[in-house]
Order: C-alpha cells, then structure tokens, then sequence
C-alpha cells in the first residue's frame, strides 16, 4: 500500500519485467545492467585505419653518447648516424646530436632527406668501378654481374641495400670508422657517371689526344 502511494506520488511505475520505470520512460539506473555495459547505442569496434606506406626505409647506423666538458660540468648528448633510402636509385645520410635518443635520431633523419642523391643504375649494377676516400676510409665500388647480389660489409652494404643496386661488389680498404665508410660510400656513388656520359667523356678525351 505504501509503495503504491510512493510511486503514485512521484509519478514513477512498474516495468514489463519488474523494473522501477521514472517519468518519460527512463528506467532505473541500478536496473539497466551492470555499470559500464554499453547498449545498442554505444559505440562500436574502432575501425583500423591503413597504414600510410613510408617514403624511405631508414636505419639506425650509429648511436654513440658524447659528452662535452664545460665550465659547470660534463653536458652528456647523443650522437645519431641515419642512413634513409627509397631502394630505388636513391640514398642519403644525416649525423645529428640531441639531448635524448628520439631527437638525435630525428634531426638526423631530416638532415638525411636533405643530403639525398640518385645513383644510376645500368644493367642491374653500378655503371662502372670507383674509388674514393673520405679522411681515412677507403671505398672500392666494382660492378657485378647478375645473380651477383650485393657484396660488401658493415656501413657500405646498407648504403649500397638503401640505394637499391642489385647486383654489386665492394670492398673497404682503409678505416673502420662507420661514419666515415657511409660518407665515402655516398660520395662514390655520387660521383658515378651514367653509361652515355661516360661514353661523351671517352670521345672527347680520344679528340684531345688526336
């Protein structure tokens, strides 16, 4: 009897399964579910989005701690060589310092696409052999065969493998210093002339002798 002029008072009633129903419909809070559960109107299964394809594949060459000496102290930072390439023709490096690891590494990165270079490729290898120095490294770049695959080791295979040239060997004849192999390897593959120039080169050349 008391329950009858409670809900007569505050207008609420009894719902279809037994559940206390308020004014407009809304039923009970405690009587919905267990707190949490969404209905038919929440939200559904977040759609994954497609992951965006990268413009360049990078690598991580070197990663050193370098410490400063100053008057207050010693300032520790980080030094990052990346390497960044496309594997089809183009390649580049950047070395940068920050104050952690992910900053290092991103400005060398950013300083890598800017320093990037197009290698020509002929016949599925580098068009002819070159060697350069860079301080005390030494790079020997020979062409090679197909099937050949790339031969080389350390910081000159993964500028070579970024570059994208399929078939090549090379050798490193001086320092084992990565930075500077990485340096002496760009600047070799820089320097490549492609097939007609170097033919125009020889022809001229041939005419100054005559």
């Amino acid at each position: 009897m008391h329950t009858m002029e409670k809900q007569q008072k505050t207008g609420s009633g009894m719902g279809p399964d037994g559940s206390v129903v308020r004014p407009g419909g809304v039923q009970d809070r405690d009587q919905r579910g267990p707190r949490g559960s969404r209905g038919p109107r929440g939200r559904g299964p977040r759609e994954s989005r497609p992951e965006e394809k990268k413009e360049f594949d990078s690598r991580i060459l070197d990663l050193a701690r370098v410490t400063r000496v100053t008057k207050g102290g010693k300032r520790m930072r980080f030094r990052a060589c990346v390497i960044i390439g496309d594997r089809k023709g183009r390649v580049g490096y950047g070395v940068a310092k920050g104050a952690d690891v992910q900053q290092s590494v991103t400005k060398a990165t950013n300083q890598a696409k800017k320093k990037m270079i197009t290698v020509p490729i002929a016949e599925e290898t580098v068009p002819h052999e070159i060697r350069r120095k860079f301080a005390a490294a030494d790079v020997l770049i020979k062409p090679a065969p197909r099937g050949t695959g790339i031969k080389a080791g350390g910081a000159v295979r993964v500028v070579l493998e970024f570059a994208g040239v399929p078939n090549v060997v090379a050798k490193i004849l001086g320092s084992n210093n990565k930075i500077n192999n990485a340096k002496a390897a760009i600047k070799a593959l820089s320097e490549l002339k492609k097939p007609l120039a170097r033919r125009e080169a020889g022809s001229k050349e041939q005419e100054a002798v005559k």
